[in-house]
């Protein structure tokens, strides 16, 4: 099995799929005048208005929706994977999948909410919504949905999984089946509770394990300041293939930096548009510019403190695609969340390894959390033809399973799998918003628009001429509005004109 999973993975992450994911960010960059530069105010301001109706969510819930998905062990042990077999510059590379990745985030979420449906009184969209209502086209969009029911049930939760029982062995001593079982049971509790519970455990969770995090990744790279500069020019020179040490690993860097960027951020890849189609919004252009900034906190803040902390430590090992050991800081170490416990461990003595389990454990959990809710949005998907509701039952046994699976398993085989898994979805997604991008433009322009006219933007897709956004239709983006409104929400500011603070 593992040998079909890592010749698998090679045919799906080869230069062609690299090349696509960095070229659609490019060309989605400059048509919409890099609307991640551009509105980056317009983003900040959004994150916190009240969601506009009783069933959806606020944008802040289905940002932490979303981010639950985004910030998980990608964060950590990605990280420290990239650094390990692309180098210092893999970060580089993540930096430019983040910056060129948020345009693509833009495009898919605002897509997302254009096609969303109200199922079984909740929003429910993502690719495979889009795919069938924008391109006309079932049974790609059917593609779409069982490729990503089987990576969200199969394929990705158990990396997750296995992140929290390797840094809680290395912690605590526990073992991977009691690990296992602890996971497991408490995922069973919360999915559960269906999309408000998930949604509202992630806005509490989300927001206190990023910031913790980065404290003390603040506090370890403020300590160490006077490095800056070199891991700076560390990162860049392997970037660009000018390290005497680093610069057989030019290609090595690109294609690590692209695939655990986007394993991290997710840009692209088509699952940020499940969990932005859930908010209550009175445009669409809105939730993808919130997505967009998703990508900015993922990668460029989370995945940046650990690379620092990694890099400015010495705590990694660097090995050459012919398996040559370049640099060993950790000798005999696997590439994995050990790397960022060892660098904490460095300013505080015997605090590394507990800090990183427990931030490891929140991150991870709420990316399982994350993935259920795909796969539970396009198992209604595929549900509105062929009805069968015992599908969210067998497919809440699968993900329970794989979540225990993943625990006991070798990290090897998870973390390909979970590669095989997001890389399948970005080769589906990536060509569709490519073919479906109009609408999406359409809606940032009249957004704009709308803007300077000194309104609060409502969307009315007929007079874009965009079709089958049935969602929208019936003066939808009015009653959003009128429920906004009613809530004393100032239109442009997004605050109480009574209590402004």
């Amino acid at each position: 099995m593992e040998n079909f999973i890592n010749t698998l993975n090679g045919i799906i992450w080869s230069p062609v799929l690299v090349s696509l994911c960095l070229g659609a960010g490019l060309f989605f960059s400059i048509r919409s005048r890099f609307v991640q530069l551009r509105m980056f105010p317009e983003m900040w301001r959004l994150l916190f208005q009240k969601k506009e109706d009783e069933i959806g969510l606020s944008s802040f819930q289905a940002l932490s929706l979303t981010l639950a998905g985004r910030v998980g062990t990608g964060n950590i042990a990605g990280v420290a994977t990239a650094i390990c077999f692309g180098g210092p510059g893999a970060l580089f590379w993540m930096w430019m999948v983040a910056f060129l990745g948020a345009s693509s985030a833009f495009v898919e979420s605002t897509l997302g909410q254009i096609y969303k449906e109200k199922i079984e009184g909740q929003y429910r969209g993502g690719p495979a919504f889009y795919i069938e209502r924008g391109l006309r086209m079932k049974p790609y969009a059917w593609t779409f949905a069982i490729v990503t029911i089987l990576a969200s049930c199969f394929f990705c939760p158990g990396v997750q999984s296995n992140s929290i029982a390797l840094a809680w062995h290395e912690a605590f001593g526990l073992e991977a089946e009691i690990t296992a079982a602890i996971v497991a049971s408490i995922t069973c509790f919360v999915i559960v509770g269906g999309l408000r519970r998930i949604a509202t455990f992630t806005s509490w969770i989300v927001p206190f394990m990023a910031q913790a995090y980065i404290v003390v990744a603040l506090i370890i790279v403020g300590v160490n300041w006077e490095q800056i500069p070199d891991v700076f020019h560390m990162i860049v020179s392997s970037a660009l293939g000018l390290d005497s040490i680093t610069g057989g690993l030019l290609g090595s860097a690109i294609a690590w930096g692209v695939k655990r960027g986007i394993y991290s951020n997710e840009a692209g890849q088509g699952t940020g548009p499940h969990a932005s189609s859930a908010a209550a919004v009175s445009h669409p252009a809105k939730q993808g510019l919130v997505q967009a900034f998703s990508v900015y906190i993922d990668t460029l803040f989370v995945c940046s403190a650990t690379g620092f902390m990694i890099l400015m430590t010495g705590c990694y090992n660097m090995v050459s695609p012919n398996g040559q050991t370049l640099y060993e800081g950790l000798p005999g170490v696997e590439a994995g969340p050990v790397y960022t416990q060892a660098a904490i461990d460095q300013l505080m003595p015997g605090w590394g390894g507990p800090f990183i389990a427990i931030t490891i454990f929140f991150f991870a959990f709420t990316t399982i959390l994350g993935y259920y809710y795909m796969a539970e949005t396009n198992v209604a998907y595929l549900n509105r033809y062929i009805r069968k509701p015992v599908m969210i039952t067998v497919c809440k046994a699968i993900f329970i399973g794989t979540v225990a699976f993943g625990a006991i398993n070798s990290s090897t085989l998870i973390w390909t799998m979970a590669d095989v898994g997001v890389g399948t979805m970005a080769w589906l997604n990536i060509i569709a918003i490519l073919l479906l991008q109009k609408p999406a433009f359409l809606a940032l322009k009249d957004y704009e628009i709308q803007l300077r006219e000194g309104r609060n933007p409502v969307f009315h897709p007929e007079q874009l001429g965009i079709e089958h956004a049935t969602y929208w239709e019936g003066g939808r983006a009015e009653a959003n509005l009128a429920v906004e409104e009613a809530s004393g929400v100032d239109n442009l500011t997004g605050l109480d004109p009574k209590n402004p603070v």
